[in-house]
């Protein structure tokens, strides 16, 4: 079996850290970029990791040359509160990046976005979102498929007090989220980089939306 390069956005972060470690111990990869502002840290004969600014500088986009592209950056408005920075980083990043992805015959175009997200909605996070997803999907790339959470659980560098306290009361109420609630259930981060990476094996052409309750099935391997 041909091996597989893969390239991913956000490998610093929680999803995007797993997901990595999953790629490199993965035998179908056997060459990973990372692109992002800061070294992750880790240690791999197949890991290439490029620093650059990836919101202002466009030149990196060229090298957007792979089987699969994996974009797992995310902000939120306590950490960027100007608006402008705000779309730069959650709407700019992803859809740049699916058009480098599409112009240079990436196959396989993988994003984390949110549940909720909607072009039309009055609230500015999920129309970020929305707007996102209906960008990206615009792009063509024959294997897209966008990955729409509800609450991610797992431990973050930064503190996200908010954030703890729902981790901790939301799964509480599981039981009770049945039918077509549960893609309100939370879900681990590690959930979502196992079923990014069993989505990028995939070889049937498609594309589409994927709500939290079905990231979480796909992830049963």
């Amino acid at each position: 079996m041909q091996k597989k390069k893969a390239i991913i956005i956000g490998a610093t972060g929680l999803t995007g850290g797993f997901l990595l470690d999953a790629l490199l111990m993965h035998p179908d990869f056997d060459e990973v970029i990372s692109f992002g502002r800061r070294a992750t840290g880790k240690k791999s004969a197949k890991l290439k990791e490029v620093t650059v600014d990836i919101v202002e500088e466009t030149a990196w986009l060229e090298e957007v040359k792979a089987d699969v592209v994996f974009c797992c950056i995310g902000t939120t408005k306590a950490k960027t509160p100007d608006q402008d920075k705000y779309k730069a980083i959650d709407y700019g990043v992803p859809v740049k990046l699916a058009q480098a992805s599409k112009r240079n015959g990436v196959t396989h175009f993988i994003v984390i976005s949110a549940l909720g997200a909607n072009p039309n909605s009055s609230i500015a996070y999920n129309r970020i979102k929305g707007e996102m997803e209906r960008d990206v999907m615009e792009q063509g790339v024959s294997h897209t498929y966008v990955l729409e959470p509800s609450l991610i659980m797992g431990d973050r560098e930064e503190k996200r007090t908010g954030e703890k306290i729902a981790q901790f009361v939301m799964p509480l109420f599981h039981c009770l989220m049945i039918g077509g609630l549960k893609k309100y259930r939370a879900i681990r981060s590690t959930d979502i980089a196992l079923a990014m990476l069993k989505l990028s094996l995939q070889e049937k052409h498609n594309s589409g939306r994927i709500l939290s309750d079905e990231i979480k099935e796909i992830s049963r391997w």
